[in-house]
């Protein structure tokens, strides 16, 4: 497995003729900065109230959207596009 390059279609977020990101529900999100965070789908599932099936549903739309391949990938593509600016409502307190 090559991450680089299978990365490589990501713009370059200060490239000013680089594409939108793709747009995400607010529950996606959520999944994906849990997944940057390194939560396990269980945990995901406990940390945002779902059952673990509806996270992979989630998880299956992300990589659809972002055109990645696995959980990795959708980890760097959330750091790339800037999404981990604010944090996870229980995570914080």
């Amino acid at each position: 497995m090559h991450i680089a390059t299978d990365l490589h279609h990501l713009p370059d977020r200060h490239d000013r003729y680089a594409p939108e990101p793709p747009h995400l529900t607010p529950t996606q999100i959520k999944v994906m900065r849990c997944v940057h965070s390194g939560l396990l789908n269980k945990q995901i599932a406990y940390e945002l109230g779902m059952a673990e099936a509806t996270v992979k549903v989630h998880m299956t739309a992300l990589m659809r959207k972002l055109n990645v391949r696995n959980r990795t990938q959708v980890a760097i593509a959330a750091g790339h596009f800037g999404w981990m600016r604010t944090t996870l409502g229980r995570a914080a307190d």
